[in-house]
């Protein structure tokens, strides 16, 4: 019997030679069934508050003079609501799932299993992009189905780059607040004093090039900005600003929020 003892081994952990496909699409797939078991919050809400928007401000401005080339302002405000909508659930998905996570104490969760860094932020990152496209599309079609907006696609990669970019890009914001945070009420103060401020000042609703300055030049500085410009400039084909900009830095930015992200997971930083 203790020559048996002997014999046995501690308990070692899995070793995944190459990418852990099971593990990360486990994951991945928790994070999109998670929103979308309360899809009439996370994905019908939002569109239902766009078409408000959209009601709103193309009646209250009907009349006035088109805003770029005799665009229409209902094709034109209807790209920027489309993408603030992309914006604000990408980042509530990703944000509000660590940050519950860590309040609930279920971070062993995802911890625990055999996922690396890389694998987890892959996970929650794309569940946010999920999401965050998901919004985007369904509102773009419930607002071409709308009697009084003429919405075409000019430029189909731009609107695909830039979705999919702003998706991402808020995604990883999203782990980074999530990370951050220790309550809702720091969640809630990164949305009402920094996500909803720049969404609104980036040109969702006007030209920018008519704001007085300084806010003006502040706005080119604003990369939710060059995210609305970019994905506006798919459906009209015009852009308010540097096209090429934009296209450079949405993509610096994920890459940059990424690798931080990877870094956090890796030390373990509030997690």
């Amino acid at each position: 019997m203790k020559d048996m003892a002997d014999s046995v081994l501690p308990p070692q952990p899995r070793d995944y030679a190459g990418f852990n496909w099971t593990g990360f699409a486990t994951l991945y797939l928790k994070e999109v069934r998670r929103f979308w078991k309360v899809g009439m919050q996370t994905v019908a809400a939002p569109v239902v508050t766009t078409l408000l928007y959209m009601m709103v401000f193309v009646v209250a401005v009907r009349g006035a003079s088109p805003p770029i080339h005799g665009t229409p302002f209902s094709a034109f405000v209807a790209p920027g609501l489309i993408m603030m909508a992309i914006i604000n659930n990408a980042f509530a998905n990703s944000s509000s799932s660590l940050l519950q996570a860590k309040m609930m104490g279920l971070t062993s969760d995802f911890l625990t299993p055999p996922l690396s860094a890389l694998e987890q932020v892959l996970a929650f990152t794309l569940g946010a992009a999920t999401r965050g496209v998901l919004v985007g599309t369904v509102t773009a079609v419930t607002i071409a189905l709308l009697p009084f907006t003429q919405l075409h696609v000019a430029h189909p990669w731009a609107v695909i780059y830039f979705a999919v970019g702003a998706s991402l890009l808020m995604g990883l914001v999203g782990i980074a607040t999530g990370l951050w945070s220790e309550k809702f009420d720091h969640l809630s103060a990164i949305t009402n004093f920094l996500i909803m401020p720049m969404t609104f000042l980036s040109g969702t609703f006007y030209l920018v090039d008519r704001l007085p300055e300084p806010f003006r030049t502040a706005s080119h500085y604003n990369p939710f900005f060059y995210l609305i410009d970019g994905f506006r400039y798919g459906f009209i084909g015009e852009a308010d600003g540097d096209l090429r900009v934009g296209v450079v830095l949405t993509a610096v930015l994920v890459a940059v929020l990424f690798g931080w992200s990877w870094r956090v997971f890796v030390t373990g930083w509030r997690l």
